[in-house]
């Protein structure tokens, strides 16, 4: 037997793409909470886009990729007329939904949007559908789309829970791939053989840098990365559904498989040491308990991290509005995500840079009273220098306890504080919010803000008439339930 020739037994497929796969095609959601919490994400999700509609940056890069093209059966994107390929469609629903920052987010080892796999999940059931209906089948109907949100949720954000993709320096949209392609498959129908595979092309497929959500390279990608990966879902599950093979080894496999390659500590000269070997771990089997403590923002278009402190900025600003020159410094004490991802000094570049500055996002609200998308863009920036003047003054500090809560399965806070003292020696009262009011623990607080957020979101787009039939339609979850996914997806057609 030869010592230079690899020994080419084909493994089975990896456990944690057995998992997912068990699970999107036989878990039961009997959790009447991740239900309605699931029909507030669609609502809030579409809201969010509709939004970014206004922002020529995003609208730049909707419709089809050959204008004035039309595809027949295509998929709906909301707010607009475009009738697209899927994979396309993806691309849009997910570029508008996450453009302003403003759809949920999940915070744990990892962070990130889970409504941002509502791309992939519109997109193929809306397409399907038509084409259901063109052959006289019946359509899927929204009860469908929202068990895709719940399970997509779930995936990406257990493995959210305890792996962490940016210390190993990968954005967490790759969560968004492997979640999106293991539910568009089963919307399409696979089987368990065929969403294997399309779940082994995700995880093989080439991987984000998180280069554009840092400074100094902070830019507009991160408004469409997540659009890209549910797109590409869309794309490798319609792959698999053709018979394509998978590669089962695609996460264990020594020296090629994802794990040694993208998530251990590696030295290309030498074998992997065994502490230097990183491996995914599950804290629990997937349920839908992301989608039960999902956060929300609510109150501001802003990185999640940054909510309790533009939160705490707008209580103090009635105390510091009229001393905007006698401010000797602000004292922002916060947790250790916040401080790694968006704690900035020096020039910012862009408004995408400015939306993840903490401090940027504290000294608006201080100045202002309140936090718009509209306060990150150039002009407003350049008209108000003395949002820079305050930046320059805060210190910011990381209290052990809260980064400690940050994490805690029972708390998950994401805590700010802030105190501003003068230059006369007085200050302020330190105003901490240690838990955002899109958090689970502030729902009764929050949800009819976010009802009140999504109707205001429709009349950015829409005429009265059709607002209400949306607003009564989403308020009602069970007529929501029994409506038709191409029904649904053209009440927001312009």
């Amino acid at each position: 037997m030869s010592a230079n020739a690899d020994q080419n037994v084909r493994p089975d497929y990896d456990d944690l793409l057995k998992q997912i796969a068990d699970y999107v095609l036989d878990h039961a959601i009997d959790s009447d909470e991740a239900w309605t919490t699931a029909r507030h994400c669609l609502m809030d999700t579409l809201g969010c886009g509709l939004l970014a509609l206004r922002y020529p940056e995003c609208t730049k890069h909707l419709g089809p990729l050959v204008p004035g093209t039309v595809v027949p059966q295509g998929a709906r994107v909301p707010g607009t007329s475009f009738e697209l390929d899927p994979v396309k469609a993806a691309w849009d629903i997910g570029c508008i939904v996450r453009w302003l920052d403003y759809n949920d987010t999940w915070l744990a080892a990892e962070w990130g949007h889970p409504s941002d796999n509502l791309g992939g999940i519109l997109a193929v059931a809306d397409h399907l559908s038509r084409r259901r209906v063109a052959n006289g089948q019946p359509p899927l109907t929204m009860k469908t789309v929202l068990e895709a949100m719940i399970k997509a949720h779930e995936i990406q954000g257990i493995l959210a829970l305890e792996n962490s993709f940016n210390r190993v320096g990968l954005d967490h949209v790759v969560l968004v791939k492997v979640a999106s392609t293991a539910v568009t498959a089963w919307l399409m129908g696979a089987s368990r053989d065929q969403l294997l595979s399309a779940l082994s092309h995700a995880w093989v497929d080439g991987q984000s840098l998180r280069t554009y959500r840092h400074a100094p390279n902070a830019g507009s990608r991160k408004s469409w990365a997540a659009g890209d990966a549910t797109s590409r879902a869309v794309r490798l599950a319609d792959i698999a559904m053709r018979g394509e093979m998978g590669i089962p080894g695609v996460l264990t496999a020594p020296q090629w498989g994802f794990y040694d390659v993208l998530f251990s500590k590696t030295n290309r000269d030498q074998a992997l040491k065994p502490e230097d070997q990183r491996r995914f771990t599950l804290p629990q089997p997937f349920a839908s308990y992301v989608m039960e403590n999902i956060l929300f923002k609510i109150s501001f278009p802003a990185e999640f991290h940054a909510q309790t402190a533009a939160e705490a900025a707008v209580i103090l600003h009635p105390q510091v509005k009229d001393r905007l020159d006698d401010i000797d410094r602000v004292e922002l004490t916060t947790h250790e995500s916040a401080i790694r991802i968006i704690s900035k000094q020096g020039q910012l570049a862009n408004a995408a840079d400015r939306d993840h500055c903490l401090q940027y996002m504290t000294a608006v609200p201080l100045i202002f009273g309140e936090l718009t998308a509209d306060h990150y863009e150039d002009g407003f920036h350049e008209a108000h220098p003395e949002i820079d003047r305050i930046r320059d003054r805060m210190v910011v500090v990381e209290d052990e306890r809260y980064s400690r809560e940050y994490l805690e399965p029972d708390k998950r806070s994401i805590a700010n504080a802030i105190q501003v003292f003068f230059k006369d020696g007085s200050s302020t009262e330190r105003v901490a919010v240690e838990y955002p009011i899109g958090h689970r623990r502030r729902r009764e607080e929050g949800i009819p803000l976010l009802e009140e957020k999504f109707r205001s979101n429709l009349a950015t787009r829409f005429p009265g008439q059709t607002c209400r039939r949306i607003d009564t339609l989403c308020g009602d979850q069970p007529s929501l339930e029994q409506t038709p996914v191409p029904a649904f997806m053209d009440l927001f057609v312009i």
